[in-house]
Protein backbone atom coordinates (compact mmCIF):
# COMPACT_ATOMS: atom_id res chain seq x y z
CA UNK A 1 0.00 0.00 0.00
CA UNK A 2 1.02 3.64 -1.17
CA UNK A 3 2.12 5.55 2.50
CA UNK A 4 0.64 8.15 0.38
CA UNK A 5 -3.26 6.87 0.71
CA UNK A 6 -5.10 7.92 3.42
CA UNK A 7 -6.38 4.97 5.78
CA UNK A 8 -9.21 5.81 7.98
CA UNK A 9 -9.09 4.49 12.11
CA UNK A 10 -11.26 3.77 14.71
CA UNK A 11 -11.42 2.95 17.91
CA UNK A 12 -13.82 2.29 21.03
CA UNK A 13 -13.02 2.34 24.36
CA UNK A 14 -11.36 -1.15 24.39
CA UNK A 15 -9.34 -0.42 21.53
CA UNK A 16 -8.31 3.32 22.51
CA UNK A 17 -4.78 2.43 23.87
CA UNK A 18 -3.82 0.06 21.16
CA UNK A 19 -5.28 2.78 18.25
CA UNK A 20 -2.79 5.49 20.23
CA UNK A 21 0.25 2.49 19.50
CA UNK A 22 -0.79 2.11 16.19
CA UNK A 23 -1.17 5.90 15.05
CA UNK A 24 2.14 6.22 16.54
CA UNK A 25 3.76 3.59 14.46
CA UNK A 26 2.01 4.60 10.87
CA UNK A 27 3.39 8.22 11.68
CA UNK A 28 6.35 7.08 11.83
CA UNK A 29 6.68 4.76 9.49
CA UNK A 30 5.23 8.03 6.78
CA UNK A 31 1.83 6.87 6.53
CA UNK A 32 -0.89 9.61 5.68
CA UNK A 33 -4.07 8.43 8.58
CA UNK A 34 -7.69 9.94 9.58
CA UNK A 35 -8.55 8.77 13.12
CA UNK A 36 -12.07 9.25 13.99
CA UNK A 37 -11.90 8.59 17.36
CA UNK A 38 -12.81 7.81 20.49
CA UNK A 39 -10.40 10.38 22.33
CA UNK A 40 -10.31 8.12 25.51
CA UNK A 41 -10.80 5.22 27.47
CA UNK A 42 -14.01 6.41 28.59
CA UNK A 43 -17.25 4.30 27.28
CA UNK A 44 -18.43 4.74 24.22
CA UNK A 45 -20.24 2.36 21.98
CA UNK A 46 -18.37 1.45 18.65
CA UNK A 47 -20.98 1.01 15.49
CA UNK A 48 -20.28 5.05 15.21
CA UNK A 49 -16.77 4.23 14.45
CA UNK A 50 -17.47 1.47 12.75
CA UNK A 51 -20.33 3.85 11.07
CA UNK A 52 -17.36 6.35 10.01
CA UNK A 53 -14.85 3.90 8.84
CA UNK A 54 -16.86 0.97 7.41
CA UNK A 55 -18.98 4.17 5.48
CA UNK A 56 -15.81 5.68 4.23
CA UNK A 57 -14.14 2.77 2.49
CA UNK A 58 -17.44 1.60 1.35
CA UNK A 59 -18.16 5.42 -0.19
CA UNK A 60 -14.87 5.36 -1.89
CA UNK A 61 -13.69 8.29 0.27
CA UNK A 62 -10.44 5.82 1.40
CA UNK A 63 -9.20 2.18 0.36
CA UNK A 64 -8.76 0.90 3.62
CA UNK A 65 -9.50 1.23 7.54
CA UNK A 66 -8.63 0.05 10.75
CA UNK A 67 -11.36 -0.52 13.41
CA UNK A 68 -10.37 -1.65 17.28
CA UNK A 69 -12.75 -2.64 19.78
CA UNK A 70 -12.49 -4.37 22.66
CA UNK A 71 -11.93 -8.02 20.87
CA UNK A 72 -12.29 -6.58 16.86
CA UNK A 73 -15.69 -8.36 16.54
CA UNK A 74 -18.43 -6.04 16.78
CA UNK A 75 -16.38 -3.67 14.89
CA UNK A 76 -16.43 -6.29 12.33
CA UNK A 77 -20.03 -7.08 12.22
CA UNK A 78 -21.06 -3.90 11.69
CA UNK A 79 -18.02 -2.92 8.90
CA UNK A 80 -19.13 -5.90 6.95
CA UNK A 81 -22.61 -4.62 6.53
CA UNK A 82 -21.64 -2.02 4.16
CA UNK A 83 -21.59 -2.50 0.54
CA UNK A 84 -18.01 -2.92 -0.56
CA UNK A 85 -16.20 -3.59 2.68
CA UNK A 86 -14.54 -6.93 3.33
CA UNK A 87 -13.42 -6.60 7.26
CA UNK A 88 -11.32 -8.98 8.93
CA UNK A 89 -10.85 -9.78 12.28
CA UNK A 90 -7.12 -10.94 12.32
CA UNK A 91 -5.41 -12.45 15.13
CA UNK A 92 -1.49 -13.67 13.29
CA UNK A 93 0.42 -12.26 10.37
CA UNK A 94 -1.33 -15.19 8.84
CA UNK A 95 -4.00 -14.57 8.56
CA UNK A 96 -3.23 -10.52 7.41
CA UNK A 97 -1.65 -12.10 4.89
CA UNK A 98 -4.52 -14.58 4.06
CA UNK A 99 -6.79 -12.08 3.86
CA UNK A 100 -4.99 -9.37 1.80
CA UNK A 101 -3.65 -11.77 -0.40
CA UNK A 102 -7.26 -14.13 -1.04
CA UNK A 103 -9.93 -11.94 -0.09
CA UNK A 104 -8.60 -8.21 -0.99
CA UNK A 105 -9.74 -6.99 2.50
CA UNK A 106 -9.94 -3.42 3.00
CA UNK A 107 -10.64 -2.92 6.52
CA UNK A 108 -8.57 -4.77 9.37
CA UNK A 109 -10.22 -5.15 12.52
CA UNK A 110 -8.26 -6.05 15.89
CA UNK A 111 -8.83 -7.27 19.22
CA UNK A 112 -7.16 -4.23 21.75
CA UNK A 113 -7.65 -6.58 24.79
CA UNK A 114 -6.81 -10.11 22.94
CA UNK A 115 -2.89 -9.23 21.38
CA UNK A 116 -0.10 -7.25 22.48
CA UNK A 117 1.06 -4.07 20.70
CA UNK A 118 4.17 -5.57 19.01
CA UNK A 119 1.77 -8.65 17.67
CA UNK A 120 -1.01 -6.32 16.27
CA UNK A 121 1.90 -3.78 14.57
CA UNK A 122 3.24 -7.22 13.17
CA UNK A 123 -0.41 -7.89 11.81
CA UNK A 124 -0.99 -4.35 10.55
CA UNK A 125 2.57 -4.17 8.88
CA UNK A 126 1.80 -7.53 6.90
CA UNK A 127 -1.86 -6.43 6.21
CA UNK A 128 -0.56 -3.19 4.74
CA UNK A 129 2.29 -4.61 2.64
CA UNK A 130 0.39 -7.86 1.33
CA UNK A 131 -0.94 -7.14 -2.36
CA UNK A 132 -3.85 -8.80 -3.40
CA UNK A 133 -3.59 -11.61 -5.62
CA UNK A 134 -6.29 -11.72 -7.95
CA UNK A 135 -6.54 -15.36 -9.93
CA UNK A 136 -8.72 -17.84 -8.97
CA UNK A 137 -10.01 -15.77 -5.77
CA UNK A 138 -11.39 -13.58 -7.98
CA UNK A 139 -14.01 -15.87 -8.49
CA UNK A 140 -14.93 -15.03 -4.90
CA UNK A 141 -15.18 -11.79 -4.69
CA UNK A 142 -16.99 -11.13 -7.71
CA UNK A 143 -19.46 -13.76 -5.83
CA UNK A 144 -19.75 -11.70 -2.68
CA UNK A 145 -20.20 -8.30 -5.26
CA UNK A 146 -23.22 -10.30 -6.67
CA UNK A 147 -24.42 -11.03 -3.00
CA UNK A 148 -24.23 -7.22 -2.39
CA UNK A 149 -25.96 -6.43 -4.96
CA UNK A 150 -28.49 -8.85 -4.14
CA UNK A 151 -29.15 -7.50 -0.87
CA UNK A 152 -28.47 -3.75 -1.73
CA UNK A 153 -32.17 -2.70 -0.49
CA UNK A 154 -30.67 -0.56 2.49
CA UNK A 155 -31.58 3.07 2.25
CA UNK A 156 -28.39 5.17 3.13
CA UNK A 157 -30.71 7.95 4.01
CA UNK A 158 -31.99 5.68 7.24
CA UNK A 159 -28.89 5.38 8.94
CA UNK A 160 -28.96 9.08 10.00
CA UNK A 161 -31.52 7.60 12.10
CA UNK A 162 -28.73 5.39 13.77
CA UNK A 163 -28.00 7.11 17.47
CA UNK A 164 -29.23 10.27 14.67
CA UNK A 165 -25.57 11.28 14.08
CA UNK A 166 -22.16 9.91 14.56
CA UNK A 167 -19.62 9.75 17.43
CA UNK A 168 -18.43 13.37 17.18
CA UNK A 169 -21.97 14.57 16.95
CA UNK A 170 -22.15 14.90 12.78
CA UNK A 171 -23.86 13.18 10.54
CA UNK A 172 -21.94 11.15 8.73
CA UNK A 173 -20.55 12.91 5.23
CA UNK A 174 -21.53 9.82 3.58
CA UNK A 175 -24.83 10.24 4.67
CA UNK A 176 -25.64 13.47 4.52
CA UNK A 177 -24.19 13.39 1.10
CA UNK A 178 -26.78 10.81 -0.31
CA UNK A 179 -29.67 12.33 2.00
CA UNK A 180 -29.46 15.69 0.29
Amino acid sequence: MRRDTEIWIGSDHGGYELKQHILKWLKEQGYVYRDFGSDSTEIVRYPYFALEVAGGVSAGMCERGILICSTGIGMSIVANRFKGVRASLCASTYMARMTRAHNDSNILCLGGMLIGKLEALDILETWLNTDYIGDRHEISLNLIREIDSALDTRDVKALSGVGGKNASGVIHPVIREVAE
